[in-house]
C-alpha cells in the first residue's frame, strides 16, 4: 500500500497506546465507524465545552483563538509532513477541492477515479466548459494523458478502503505536466502519509484525526500556490489581517494561509486536542493497531467463508453484507453500508473485542 514517502513525525510520542484508550475514550457502544465520523477524545470534549461556556458568559475566551488555529494548522503540518506556511484551513473537503476547480482553465481535462468520494469530483463536474475522465483506480496512472491537466483522487477508498498507487499516479502526472490533487481523509489519522510530493491535499478533521465538522486542511506546494486564485479569502487571508478588517486588503498572505476561511472556533478546539493525541500515541503504532484489528477482522471473516475486497487498509469492506446493517445497528454495533457492501474501519479506540463482537454478530 503505497501512499507516498514515509511520515517524519513531529512531537513527543510520549503516550502509550494503551494508556492513551483509557484515558481519553469511554464509550459503551461497540464503534468500528471511523470512516463515516471519529469518536472525539476526551480532551477534545472538554476545549469544545469549555468555549462554548466561555462564548456563553460573555467572556472574552469565547470569541474564540486565532492562536490556537494556527497550532492545529502547525500540528497538522506535522502530520503529514510538511512546513505549516503550506497548510490553509477551513470547514470542508468540498470547499477546498472547489477551490482548485475555480481555478482551472475552461477545457481543462481533469481525471478521477471511478466510483471515488463525491466531493472530490462533483466541484469539477459542475463545472461544464471541463472535461472530467474517469478510469479505474487501478489503471489510473496508465490513463494520465498530454491532454490531462489535473488528477483528483482518494489516497484510501471511502467506500470500501482500497489504496491509490500514489507514487505512480505522482510519476505519470509529472511526466504529462498535470497537477495533482489527493484527498487524504481517509489515511491521515492511521496511515503515514506525507503530503509534500502532491500539488494539492485536502483532508476532512471529522474522521481519523479525532475531530468535529468544521475543520478541514488544504496543502498546497510553492509552485501550485500560484495557480490558486483566494476565492473567498476575507481578511483572514491578509499579510497582516489586523490591518485588512475593512476595505481591499493591502496584501495577501505570503503564504497557503491566502487559502484560509474564517475558522469554526469550536472545531479548531477540538482539532487541536485530537492531534495533540495523535502525536503523542504517534502514527506508527496507530497503524500498528489499526491494521492489526482490520487484520483480525479479515481473518475472521474467511473462516466465515466471506470474502472482502483485498488490502492491507484499516477499512474493511464485504460485498454483498450491507443487508445485514439494520441488525448490527440494533445490536449496538456501528459500521456501514457503502456501495452494496459492509464496511467497518478499525482505530486506536478499537479493541480486539469489538472485532470479535462484530463477528460473532455475523455468524
Amino acid at each position: 500500500m503505497d501512499c507516498g514517502p514515509a511520515l517524519t513525525q513531529g512531537g513527543a510520542m510520549d503516550l502509550p497506546l494503551a494508556e492513551a484508550i483509557r484515558a481519553e475514550f469511554g464509550h459503551s457502544t461497540t464503534y468500528l465507524n471511523t470512516a463515516t465520523c471519529g469518536v472525539l477524545p476526551r480532551s477534545a470534549v472538554a476545549a469544545v465545552r469549555e468555549l462554548a461556556e466561555a462564548a456563553g458568559a460573555a467572556e472574552p475566551a469565547g470569541a474564540g483563538d486565532f492562536a490556537r488555529v494556527d497550532r492545529v494548522r502547525a500540528a497538522f503540518a506535522r502530520l503529514v509532513a510538511v512546513p505549516a506556511a503550506r497548510v490553509a484551513v477551513g470547514s470542508s473537503v468540498a470547499t477546498h477541492v472547489g477551490l482548485v476547480a475555480a481555478s482551472l482553465p475552461s477545457g481543462a481535462e481533469v481525471l478521477c477515479p471511478e466510483g471515488d468520494f463525491a466531493s472530490v469530483i462533483n466541484p469539477f463536474v459542475v463545472r461544464a466548459d471541463l472535461k472530467v475522465r474517469f478510469a479505474p483506480l487501478e489503471s489510473l496512472a496508465e490513463a494520465v494523458g498530454p491532454d490531462t491537466a489535473l488528477v483528483s483522487l482518494s489516497a484510501v477508498q471511502s467506500a470500501d478502503g482500497r489504496a491509490a498507487d500514489l507514487a505512480a499516479v505522482r510519476a505519470a502526472t509529472a511526466a504529462h505536466g498535470a497537477r495533482m490533487l489527493v484527498d487524504a481523509t481517509q489515511a491521515a489519522g492511521w496511515l503515514p502519509f506525507d503530503a509534500s510530493p502532491y500539488d494539492y491535499t485536502v483532508t476532512a478533521g471529522f474522521k481519523w484525526l479525532l475531530g468535529t465538522r468544521g475543520a478541514s486542511y488544504l496543502t498546497v506546494s510553492e509552485e501550485a500556490r500560484t495557480a490558486l486564485t483566494p476565492l473567498h479569502a476575507g481578511w483572514v487571508a491578509a499579510e497582516s489581517p489586523e490591518g485588512a478588517v475593512y476595505g481591499p486588503m493591502p496584501e495577501l498572505a505570503r503564504s497557503a494561509r491566502r487559502f484560509d476561511e474564517s475558522p469554526a472556533f469550536l472545531a479548531y478546539h477540538a482539532a487541536e486536542a485530537g492531534l495533540a493525541l495523535l502525536e503523542r500515541v504517534g502514527i506508527e503504532a496507530v497503524h500498528a493497531h489499526d491494521t492489526a484489528l482490520a487484520a483480525r477482522y479479515r481473518a475472521g471473516l474467511a473462516r466465515l467463508g466471506r470474502e472482502p475486497v483485498p488490502g492491507g487498509s484499516a477499512i474493511v469492506s464485504v460485498p454483498g453484507l450491507a443487508d445485514r446493517l439494520p441488525a448490527l445497528q440494533t445490536a449496538g454495533i456501528a459500521v456501514a453500508a457503502r456501495a452494496g457492501a459492509l464496511r467497518a474501519s478499525f482505530h486506536l479506540y478499537t479493541t480486539e473485542a469489538d472485532v470479535d463482537r462484530l463477528l460473532d454478530a455475523l455468524s
